[in-house]
């Protein structure tokens, strides 16, 4: 057994320009209770952090503010977005020292507070990861420096709807695909469990899968191919000044309850073709939902060896138009539905053209 054998996702950090403003998002359109924010003071104390979550979904915001703080210098050259992985380990400081020894690059080093060990590495542009050890009696809905809510967190048993975090799926630059894949399998002991090139039309963008031992940490890297045109993988990394994370996928157990329960609260969907669902029956019959639930949401469906999975984009409402989210269903399927792949890219290149 390596030190890496347990990694598991804890939180995802988020950097921020205004941290009322994305906890007013995160509650109203995606059901995420507060768990723990800064204690109560006269006077503002560090930088201003909360945690929010639902079932196993959890969300740390990271104010920017102003000076030289990592979410100030991350929202100054990408805006909000994903600026943190945690992992969750048994061991933070032995998995930070092996990481270190394997090759990675350090960012902090272990530090013990609040019944935590933490202890973060460069992930890949200015994306890190923090390896977090949480002691036997530590709350899972508590972080270093802050004060738990009133608020009580729904429990795993409890929630219906979005339940966990599926993937992330990252944009990398020409070239950078295999060395970035070489650098989890080699330093966090991840494993490829999926690879495709996808072209369509003119455009063309290769795939690796990558995903922890435990398999509960999975990174979707994605990387332009140059000798065919420009597409939304280039205008990603365009918008966002380099390589980050383009989207997260929440898992849901009734997405189609989910989708139409998120549209009532205002949240925007891409849409797609009609012509997706006229031929659908010649692909595949959906063991789940009906065609016609399927075609009012506007939700893809795909299957593989294992069974069947519904997914659904939505629309970026970044200011950059660069970070969005998935919403995903999965009844047996493993993998990550090659011809939804093919339709999210064709959706959002439609998108492109007609914003154009």
């Amino acid at each position: 057994m390596t030190v890496f054998e347990d990694l598991h996702l804890d939180h995802v950090g988020l950097a921020v320009g205004d941290l009322t403003r994305a906890r007013v998002w995160w509650t109203d359109h995606y059901g995420m209770r507060l768990y723990a924010g800064p204690a109560p003071s006269a006077e503002p104390v560090g930088i201003p952090m909360i945690f929010l979550g639902r079932a196993d979904i959890r969300l740390l915001l990271t104010e920017a503010g102003s000076g030289d703080h990592p979410a100030a210098v991350y929202t100054r050259r990408h805006g909000d977005g994903v600026c943190d992985i945690a992992l969750g380990t048994s061991d933070a400081a032995a998995a930070y020292r092996e990481a270190l020894r394997r090759g990675a690059t350090p960012v902090s080093p272990p530090r013990l507070q609040d019944g935590m060990v933490t202890a973060s590495i460069v992930g890949f542009g200015d994306v890190t990861h923090t390896f977090i050890q949480r002691l036997p009696s530590t709350d899972a809905h508590a972080l270093p420096g802050l004060v738990p809510s009133a608020e009580s967190p729904v429990s795993t048993e409890e929630s219906t709807g979005l339940r966990t975090i599926d993937h992330f799926a990252a944009c990398l630059e020409a070239g950078q695909l295999l060395p970035a894949v070489a650098y989890y399998e080699q330093v966090l002991d991840f494993r490829t469990v999926f690879t495709e090139r996808i072209i369509v039309g003119r455009q063309a963008m290769n795939s690796m899968v990558v995903q922890s031992l435990s398999g509960t940490v999975t990174l979707t890297l994605l990387e332009p191919d140059p000798s065919h045109d420009s597409g939304q993988i280039d205008q990603f990394l365009k918008d966002h000044d380099g390589p980050g994370i383009q989207h997260i996928a929440f898992a849901a157990d009734d997405l189609t309850r989910e989708v139409s329960e998120m549209g009532a609260t205002g949240v925007e969907f891409l849409r797609t073709p009609g012509a997706y669902y006229d031929q659908l029956p010649q692909r595949l019959i959906p063991v789940r939902h009906s065609v016609e639930r399927l075609r009012e949401l506007s939700v893809l469906v795909d299957q593989d060896q294992d069974g069947q999975l519904f997914q659904i984009f939505t629309r970026s409402v970044h200011p950059r138009g660069t970070l969005f989210f998935e919403i995903i269903e999965r009844v047996g399927a493993r993998t990550f539905g090659s011809s939804n792949i093919k339709a999210l890219y064709s959706a959002v290149e439609a998108e492109r053209a007609g914003d154009g």
